[in-house]
């Protein structure tokens, strides 16, 4: 990318033009230099534009002595044309002070480097204020809004040349994990974590900045992400954190500098507070690609970006967001490299990439855009699935502005508040719903909402068997109650019938004895009576 005028086609090997902006803008000093120099009073400057003339004027004199009039000023144009512009033969006494490229008048002054316009050499003035500062590429450079859409313009030829697109990285959450010394758990300083991080080791992925008092873990698979990704794009980091802390991990990432360059953006580079934009990348908007885990931070280009599941390494950082569980560090474990969250985010940054450059579309190359292609690729996750949610929203909320509304059509589902018989899956968090109750009786789906949110950050359907509804403690300890009571009348139906059995066997027990002895009372008075009778007589 360049300051002066573009610049020939590179070579196949060579990296896109914002490569090296500060020899660019020696150059473009040194010929504002040159030109304030060749002054129409310079005897030398006048001699020169004498001889330039004479030779001109001998040109056109045996073009007309050839009687060919008509294309005299095809060939002073083409004269010319070497030094980047076309000038009328009128204009030559003019415009002769310069050799290289046309020069214009400031203002508007196209940026300042220096505090001084890198085309006139004018100091910069509180008229001169407008602008962005783009401290990162260069101190003390300030580019105007007309130079850096001519940047843009030019980049945009140069990595459509080479098959590029621009990649924007956030570090913290997203690439690696950091944390204070001071913030390390009991559990982590137990196992020793601060002794295994590595110090000299370019290979490692556990590093402790001394300067800085912190740990940084970078993110399984980032180095193989790093470079494969840089073949398909143009790369930036661009991170909320201070410019020496981003620098530092910046080293980690990409200690032979390959990658960056100086394309590192920190929170003093942004424009606007709390917010990142793509002003502060000299690229176009329609070819950059962003990953980042907080969306919130890009509220003017949520169609560039692509939602990162974030990374707890440290129990800190499980502290921050709210988690009460052990962190990775504290379980001695890690994501998956081949098949986590980096790998893949690279098989849909591919499938994006190949799609820009070999679809079968009649736009042309340079008016596609790669906000198109990506809610293309999006809009595929769940095409085909026909949700309704239960109970998963506030109470009288509108259910359409909610966040999982809204991330379920972006992935391409149909939302609908009722029920019928089209619908595919219920989304509940409770299973004693109306519409949980139907899911199951009728054989549709019936997930928790982080199905949703899971198929969002992997890019892909995920298995609904993995997100099932779980019966809430509430409703259990219900249904206990009342399995409890039912079982407590059974118990005492039984027991009741039980005692009234047992008392009827008594009963009937208690009768035969009774008929028994009445039987044996009256055969003993028979036998007596008998016994009596003789002897009274």
């Amino acid at each position: 990318m360049t300051l002066a005028a573009e610049s020939p086609s590179p070579a196949p090997s060579s990296s896109s033009g914002s490569d090296d902006f500060a020899a660019l803008l020696d150059s473009e000093l040194e010929l504002a230099s040159a030109v304030d120099s060749a002054s129409p009073d310079d005897p030398a400057t006048s001699l020169a534009s004498s001889d330039d003339d004479e030779e001109e004027e001998d040109a056109v004199v045996e073009v007309e002595d050839a009687g060919q009039s008509s294309t005299k000023r095809c060939k002073v144009e083409v004269q010319h044309q070497d030094r980047g512009t076309t000038i009328r033969p009128d204009e030559d006494a003019i415009e002769a002070s310069s050799k290289d490229a046309q020069i214009k008048i400031c203002p508007p002054h196209p940026g300042f480097f220096g505090g001084l316009c890198f085309r006139c050499g004018k100091k910069q003035d509180e008229e001169d204020v407008p602008g962005v500062p783009f401290g990162y590429v260069h101190k003390g450079l300030r580019l105007g809004t007309s130079e850096m859409d001519r940047l843009r313009g030019s980049d945009l030829k140069n990595l459509l040349r080479e098959r590029k697109l621009i990649l924007i990285l956030d570090l913290d959450h997203t690439l690696i994990n950091s944390t204070k010394l001071h913030d390390i758990s009991a559990a982590e300083n137990k196992l020793g974590i601060q002794n295994a991080a590595s110090k000299d080791d370019p290979n490692g992925s556990l590093f402790t900045l001394e300067g800085m008092q912190m740990l940084t873990k970078l993110r399984p698979f980032v180095r193989k992400f790093l470079k494969e990704a840089s073949t398909m794009f143009e790369m930036y980091i661009y991170t909320m954190g201070d410019k020496a802390y981003a620098i530092e991990i910046a080293k980690l990432l990409d200690p032979r500098n390959v990658y960056f360059d100086s394309k590192v953006i920190s929170n003093s580079d942004c424009t606007q507070r709390h917010q990142k934009g793509l002003d502060m990348v000299l690229g176009a908007e329609s070819v950059a690609v962003i990953l980042d885990d907080t969306e919130y931070v890009w509220q003017k280009h949520k169609e560039n970006l692509i939602l990162m599941e974030r990374y707890h390494y440290f129990a800190s950082s499980c502290r921050q967001f709210g988690f009460s569980v052990k962190s990775l560090s504290e379980s001695m474990q890690d994501e998956r490299g081949i098949d986590g969250a980096l790998a893949t985010i690279l098989d849909v940054l591919k499938r994006i990439h190949t799609i820009f450059f070999d679809s079968a579309a009649e736009t042309a190359l340079s008016s596609r855009d790669v906000r198109q292609v990506i809610k293309g690729v999006r809009q595929e996750v769940l095409q085909g699935c026909k949700l309704v949610f239960s109970r998963v929203f506030p109470n009288r909320s509108v259910p359409q502005d909610q966040f999982i509304w809204k991330m379920a059509e972006q992935l391409g589902a149909i939302c609908c508040a009722d029920v019928d018989s089209t619908i595919t899956h219920v989304v509940a968090v409770d299973v004693g719903t109306d519409k949980s109750r139907w899911a199951v009786a009728n054989g549709k789906f019936l997930v928790h909402p982080r199905w949703i949110e899971a198929s969002n950050f992997r890019w892909h359907r995920q298995p609904e068997e993995d997100f099932p509804v779980k019966v809430k403690k509430k409703e259990m300890d219900k249904e206990n109650d009342v399995a409890a009571a039912t079982t407590g009348k059974e118990n005492d139906a039984a027991a009741a019938a039980a005692t009234a059995k047992e008392n009827d066997v008594a009963a009937a027990t208690t009768g035969k004895e009774n008929d028994v002895a009445a039987a044996t009372t009256a055969k003993e008075n028979d036998v007596a009576a008998a016994t009596a009778g003789p002897k009274d007589s």
